[in-house]
């Protein structure tokens, strides 16, 4: 995947002087009193702002919060927490500019946060009088926020294309070389795990990757879809029985190519959705009409844990039971120690993936965690995402 790197840019000192604008991902959780709960995505954000203002650059930051009315500006909607936090981190201050879009005063060296972008009437209908605003603003406009990288808006992407230069941050530079070297140019054979309540949310996804990789891994209320769809009984457990035409679809394509979905060999029952409900393990063929699939079971675990540890590169979105329960967490700690222990190329993605693998502490052993669920999601079904074609395009104006 070709485009320009910010990084390159700073190494070549092509940005001492510059006008630098970030289009950062600062959408932090906030209690009800306004407190930010959780900032990982601010200091996620503080390598690229540090990068420019290491080069000299006169800084411009902005970012959208919440899901504010455009051109209403609210208390609540506003950036003063971040810009609080950012200057708490950075151990500078950092001033916060409302109604920035016909002039900013920055100075090279100064670092400025500008007022939530969603906030500009335009913005997520990608207003070209917006965008081209913006875009006289700077001498350099930098993409650093992966988990917008599926939407085409002002601020991510019509700056870009007016914008006398548009480059990738680090944070989006890394995800654009994940996503090329996990499904553009992949180390065989290539193995994605998809797991998740329902087929039809990831139906798209699994008709992309059936055309892609060497084994389907599906699991949760999505292995018990493609369960039916191979005869299997299932209780009374979660399925989409109108999806179960498409389920086969998929398997047929994955057959066709020599490739495979696998599906459970034996299960984790219980007869009540409940983290104290007894848990028992049987074979596929045995589910009683009452009882719940929760999990996969040990020797279903044990055989996709050794089609992982022979992987090249290894996808995952999402855990294949209920492991918020310890009773029904087996088959996804399996999963994520196997991901781990294994020597493939691993890229993970998805709110639910990202609490497992917090949950077994194995985040030094994936070979990259996507920070964006939307845009991950996109990634998977084969959509090229506008953050990525248009900093393509541009790279090669």
């Amino acid at each position: 995947m070709k485009f320009i790197r910010f990084s390159d840019l700073c190494a070549q000192g092509l940005v001492k002087g510059r006008r630098v604008f970030i289009r950062a991902d600062l959408n932090v959780p906030q209690d009800d009193a306004g407190n930010i709960t959780e900032d990982t995505r601010i200091r996620a954000s503080i390598p690229c702002i540090q990068m420019a203002l290491d080069a000299g650059a006169a800084v411009m930051v902005t970012s959208h919060l919440g899901r504010p009315t455009e051109g209403a500006f609210k208390p609540e909607d506003s950036l003063a927490p971040v810009a609080k936090r950012l200057g708490e981190l950075m151990q500078r201050e950092v001033p916060l500019k409302s109604d920035w879009v016909d002039g900013v005063q920055v100075q090279p060296g100064e670092l400025v946060l500008l007022e939530n972008c969603r906030i500009n009437t335009g913005e997520k209908k990608n207003d070209e009088a917006l965008a081209r605003k913006m875009a006289a603003l700077c001498d350099i406009f930098v993409h650093d926020a992966f988990g917008t990288a599926h939407r085409a808006e002002a601020s991510t992407y019509g700056i870009a294309q007016f914008a006398t230069t548009a480059c990738a941050g680090p944070l989006l530079a890394a995800e654009m070389d994940a996503i090329s070297k996990a499904l553009a140019n992949p180390k065989r054979p290539l193995v994605a795990i998809v797991a998740g309540s329902k087929v039809s949310t990831k139906l798209t996804i699994l008709k992309a990757l059936a055309s892609k990789v060497d084994q389907l891994i599906v699991g949760g209320g999505i292995a018990n879809t493609f369960m039916l769809a191979n005869g299997l009984p299932i209780g009374k457990s979660l399925a989409e029985r109108e999806l179960l035409d498409e389920a086969r679809a998929v398997m047929e394509a994955m057959k066709a190519r020599g490739a495979e979905v696998p599906v459970p060999t034996d299960v984790v029952t219980a007869k009540s959705f409940s983290a104290e409900a007894p848990a028992t393990v049987k074979a596929a063929a045995d589910v009683a009409d009452d009882d719940l699939i929760l999990d996969i079971g040990p020797q279903t675990a044990k055989k996709l844990a050794a089609q992982l540890m022979a992987a090249g590169t290894i996808v995952w979105n999402g855990p294949v039971g209920v492991f918020e329960f310890d009773a029904f967490e087996g088959g996804t700690k399996a999963i994520a120690e196997a991901i781990a222990a294994s020597s493939a190329f691993s890229i993970a993605g998805g709110g639910d993936t990202l609490a497992a693998i917090a949950k077994y502490g194995i985040e030094q052993d994936v070979g990259y965690i996507s920070t964006g669920g939307g845009a991950f999601l996109e990634v998977l079904e084969g959509k090229t995402l506008p953050a990525f074609e248009v900093l393509q395009r541009r790279s090669e104006a």
